[in-house]
């Protein structure tokens, strides 16, 4: 169960009381490098990826080591010029790496501000599907305090954005708060909504092994087409006519709506700094994530910066 957040199948909400806040003030990285193996979703190959600690005020930065130059890739949400079938990020030179959404979230759900990725191909592995994988390997070595004070993007008025049957929101708050509601657009009756709070609920426990998910139909048209190679039951939750594909089923009963969130955390994290506001999706995705802060940074007076600090001031 989740320390705040809640499930439900009616059109009303309930009420949600916060944890107690474990908020990170100060900027912190990976404590020592980590590394894994793991086949590209869309390439179907093997790629090899290193996570490392990086400086104070670094952020995430990519390095495609298969490349001898031009090789570094800011993980900023203007460097994102691709979402249909995962965040893709190029840098200004035309080298990009895609699929980056789930080792992001698991570091942003760490409370990890700094980190340099590693890969040998043009994507992330895919592992399970999840974040599982990655947070376990941060999780091996901890983390580090360093001396610089988290940065804020503090929401200062309502933002929203919306295409086809996704809205995305972002309003003033003096929390982070990340609400998502999830119906597979009308292809599913059941309607799942959740909250989650980056900075009391425990992402390792509540949204780490969610998985990324589709239709059985559409599987077989990526298939067809020579796309989604490496897609397979064993890092993709399928879902047919006469229910989930996969052995044993779903990890949680929301386990859909929980990956919604989890790409939500990776996505907000692309902002160069921390959002305190809170994130309202209606079937929205990686796309609408990313438009919704292009929306934001698109108008000075709806944000500001501040550290951490000063915005736990203002509660």
């Amino acid at each position: 169960m989740l320390g705040t957040a809640a499930l439900q199948t009616t059109s009303q909400w309930t009420g949600l009381i916060q944890s107690e806040s474990l908020v990170v003030t100060k900027q912190q990285t990976i404590a020592k490098t980590v590394r894994c193996i793991g086949v590209g979703v869309h390439s179907g190959e093997s790629v090899s990826m290193a996570i490392k600690p990086a400086a104070a005020g670094v952020g995430y930065v990519f390095v495609r080591t298969d490349l001898t130059e031009n090789n570094r890739i800011r993980a900023t949400w203007d460097n994102v010029t691709d979402t249909l079938m995962s965040t893709s990020i190029t840098n200004e030179f035309g080298v990009s790496v895609s699929t980056i959404e789930h080792v992001i979230a698991a570091l942003a759900g760490l409370h990890v501000h700094n980190a340099i990725i590693e890969v040998n191909a043009p994507e992330v592995p895919i592992m399970d599907g999840s974040s599982a994988d990655f947070v376990r390997l941060i999780q091996s070595v901890g983390v580090k305090g360093q001396n610089a004070p988290v940065k804020v993007i503090k929401v200062l008025k309502s933002i929203q954005v919306s295409h086809e049957n996704g809205t995305a929101f972002l309003l003033p708050a003096n929390e982070r708060r990340i609400s998502m509601e999830f119906n597979f657009g009308g292809r599913m009756s059941e309607t799942s909504y959740l909250t989650y709070y980056p900075d009391s609920d425990d992402f390792a426990d509540n949204l780490a092994d969610c998985r990324t998910f589709g239709f059985f139909e559409d599987a077989k048209k990526l298939k067809a087409a020579g796309l989604a190679r490496g897609a397979s039951l064993l890092n993709t939750v399928v879902i047919a006519d006469t229910g989930i594909m996969n052995d044993g089923g779903l990890r949680h009963d929301d386990e859909m709506v929980r990956h919604k969130v989890l790409d939500a955390v990776g996505d907000l994290a692309l902002a160069g700094g921390v959002v305190m506001g809170h994130f309202e999706g209606i079937n929205s995705g990686h796309g609408l994530n990313n438009q919704l802060l292009r929306a934001l940074f698109a108008d000075p007076t709806a944000w500001t910066v501040q550290t951490m600090d000063q915005a736990l001031l203002a509660h």
